[in-house]
């Protein structure tokens, strides 16, 4: 209803901006449609779109991600126990859409997608507005220790061990996040 999503596809160049300037570090972006992409930048609109290929090739999209990669993003975006449930793991095909998923899996296969890109900013158009309360509250802790650059670990549910993720990068993210939750926008710093 105020216009967050057309700010944020604006800033992101998605769409033209009426005026106004935008800045990284200090300098001056002249042309967002080329400037805010990745490997900087990383987009979930308010509804993610899935294809219909498995839900590896969703969250992939060509990257070429190590294991330990792909399973940061996985542990960041709570979805080792929805694997731990489907019969195919990552090789689950979602169906047209991502129809055989609920709107929290898709939601949060979309969350994947961008962590396992490593942006250095994430831009989330109400990412969480699918997931339980519990499950929402995982999701943004990670994503904000994700964000300051900490060390991921986690158990392994199907093993029972602890699984190290890989090192963050020396620089820390930023994410620029829409929500109507209240519980999301506390988290903010700024």
């Amino acid at each position: 209803g105020a216009g967050q999503t057309t700010l944020l596809r604006a800033l992101l160049g998605l769409v033209p901006a009426d005026g106004g300037s935008m800045y990284w570090n200090g300098r001056r972006v002249e042309a967002p449609a080329s400037f805010m992409i990745p490997p900087r930048c990383a987009y979930t609109p308010q509804v993610p779109r899935l294809f219909s290929e498995t839900l590896r090739d969703n969250i992939l999209l060509g990257v070429a991600a190590r294991q330990d990669e792909l399973d940061a993003a996985l542990h960041t975006a709570v979805l080792h126990p929805d694997l731990a449930e489907m019969a195919t793991g990552l090789e689950t095909l979602v169906g047209p859409r991502g129809v055989r998923l609920s709107g929290g899996q898709i939601q949060r296969t979309a969350a994947a997608r961008m962590l396992v890109r490593d942006p250095e900013l994430l831009v989330c158009d109400d990412l969480s507005s699918a997931l339980d309360v519990e499950t929402e509250r995982q999701l943004w802790e990670r994503v904000v220790s994700w964000g300051n650059g900490a060390h991921h670990q986690a158990a392994a549910a199907d093993h029972q061990t602890t699984t190290t993720f890989p090192d963050p990068p020396a620089h820390l993210r930023t994410c620029l996040v829409v929500s109507h939750r209240r519980a999301v926008l506390r988290r903010a710093d700024r």
